[in-house]
């Protein structure tokens, strides 16, 4: 009976509210007072279970019911997570879009989602209104804010017509039931919508909580909205930080470290590019965090010389764990920073690519030949041996089954399995070693195939990334596939004048001439700054980049 309540990915939420009513669920930033400390409103988990409910009585009303597509375009906020656990009890299908990934690719998302409501703020109605998104298939509108012209009601207004003490019987949804639409970044590609069941949101629930030990009562601190939502899940107080959720590399780390301090934060998540703006703020400063427990960063591999100054700021106990997986699965492997530090960085810069540690309990992990063609079924023929680079496919409870309205996508990156369930193909390159450890070696849609044989991307940038003036490089292909040369981007380290990088290149040729998988790499280009996804900051555009490179060559 127990497992069949969980099913609802909403039903932690009523749970944690019976064991512990009056502890804070969520705290989130309202301004600041005459001191210029900043003040909070917050709900507890009881009142968050009760708001959710009465919202999710308000919404039912008005026609979001059980399996009805809803846009939900609310900045982070305490609405945001009311609405996303109402929607999650009645049963509706939030489509969840980051707004980051521009407005061409925000419209393709919607009319491929297909909502029948949208719940927006002000500004995202006036979008919808003046970009056409949803039109087709749109008809229930609710502003989170002041309404303008556009029709509709408003989350206050129909939330006043429920009493405050209506109780709301959540819809016992089964575990392959859809939860919600969840678009992944596009960061090699259109984002796609990955189909999330509720039986998914619980695996990952388990798993976080089993894989880090996080308990009911620690306090964390989410710097990506989507993962802010786990936190009531998993019994922890969520507080929400003072910044531009589009831009974590653009944090202001004074104001992180403040709500670390403030709160005690034991757990937090934040993408690589902010664990090394923090980093560098913390070495500056000689600022240590005796609270944190431990530190989640994922998005993209986490260079070692940021592990090691964001560790230097922790207790010896505490550690940076940098889980692996992608939208459609997470997560699929963990590895801490201890582990890297004292052992996997020194393989990585050799060019053996980046350790992202063994698969999580529960998933079921092979390295496959690589192919860019569709693989109708499963056949253990397809395996590689340990040690050889192929691509990484998954099979588990928190793997999802399809994309939304993307046959084709699906067709590519799922293959079934005769024997019940499908693996999903990550479309990244690796390999297993010894130990049963998973190493990333890069994006499939990366590697540069050349005339004599196939480079692939992190390997051969881990090498370079030594030099002590690169802050990263960027491998790509310029040329016909199969007949690509090559070449090398480089962002240097900021202060970095024009000056030195002829020397720098010279470097850079001479560390690449000691290892046998960069020695022809001869083409080393320096670009300023990096195109990078707005959701991390640190996943490399670098279809972008060959297009400018092959641009420089000529």
């Amino acid at each position: 009976m127990k497992q069949k309540a969980l099913t609802n990915i909403a039903a932690h939420l009523p749970e944690m509210a019976r064991l512990q009513p009056h502890a804070p669920a969520v705290f989130f930033p309202d301004g600041r007072d005459r001191g210029g400390r900043i003040r909070y409103t917050h709900y507890t988990f009881g009142q968050l279970d009760r708001e959710s409910g009465r919202i999710a009585c308000a919404l039912e009303s008005i026609g979001v019911k059980r399996g009805v597509r809803t846009a939900l375009m609310v900045r982070p906020s305490l609405e945001f997570f009311a609405l996303t656990f109402a929607l999650f009890k009645i049963g509706a299908v939030p489509v969840l879009i980051d707004p980051g990934m521009g407005v061409k690719n925000l419209k393709t998302c919607l009319a491929e989602a297909a909502p029948e409501a949208f719940i927006g703020i002000p500004q995202a109605h006036l979008a919808r209104l003046v970009l056409g998104w949803g039109k087709e298939s749109v008809n229930i509108l609710l502003t989170v804010g002041p309404r303008l012209g556009w029709g509709g009601k408003t989350l206050q207004e129909i939330v006043a017509e429920v009493p405050a003490e209506r109780s709301y019987a959540m819809a016992e949804t089964g575990a392959d039931e859809t939860a919600a639409i969840l678009f992944t970044s596009g960061s090699t590609g259109v984002p796609k919508g990955a189909v999330y069941s509720h039986g998914n949101f619980c695996a990952q629930v388990e798993s976080l909580r089993s894989l880090y030990d996080i308990r009911p009562g620690e306090i964390d601190l989410p710097t990506f909205p989507l993962f802010a939502l786990f936190a009531p899940a998993l019994g922890m107080t969520s507080i929400i930080p003072e910044m531009d959720f589009t831009r974590p590399a653009s944090v202001d780390p004074e104001k992180i470290i403040q709500a670390i301090e403030n709160f005690g934060i034991t757990n937090m998540f934040g993408s690589p590019a902010l664990i090394n703006r923090l980093s560098l703020y913390g070495q500056q400063k000689g600022i240590v965090l005796p609270s944190l427990k431990r530190a989640i960063s994922a998005g993209a591999p986490v260079p070692a010389q940021v592990l090691e100054r964001f560790s230097s700021m922790l207790d010896e106990q505490a550690e940076i764990f940098t889980p692996y997986g992608a939208t459609e699965s997470l997560p699929v492997c963990s590895v801490g920073s201890k582990e890297i530090l004292s052992e996997t960085r020194h393989l990585t810069d050799k060019g053996k690519g980046v350790c992202v540690g063994r698969p999580v309990e529960g998933i079921e992990l092979h390295i496959i030949a690589i192919s860019d063609a569709p693989i109708a079924a499963w056949s253990d023929e397809l395996r590689l041996a340990d040690g050889e680079i192929g691509e990484v496919v998954v099979k588990g409870p928190q793997v999802t089954r399809s994309y939304f309205n993307r046959d084709d996508s699906t067709a590519l990156a799922k293959i079934a399995d005769l024997n019940g369930g499908l693996f999903h193909r990550m479309g990244d390159l690796g390999y297993r070693d010894a130990q049963g450890r998973i190493w990333f070696c890069g994006r499939k849609s990366h590697r540069v195939i050349g005339a004599d044989g196939t480079l692939f991307t992190i390997p051969c940038e881990a090498v370079f990334n030594t030099h002590p003036q690169v802050f990263r490089t960027a491998l790509v292909g310029v040329g016909a596939p199969r007949s690509q040369r090559p070449v090398l981007c480089v962002e240097l380290e900021p202060g970095t004048g024009k000056g030195e990088q002829n020397r720098i290149r010279e470097e850079l040729l001479e560390i690449g001439g000691n290892f046998a998988i960069t020695e022809g790499i001869r083409h080393i280009l320096f670009h300023p700054a990096f195109p990078v996804d707005i959701r991390h900051n640190a996943k490399i555009f670098r279809e972008k980049l060959a297009v400018w490179a092959e641009k420089e060559l000529k």
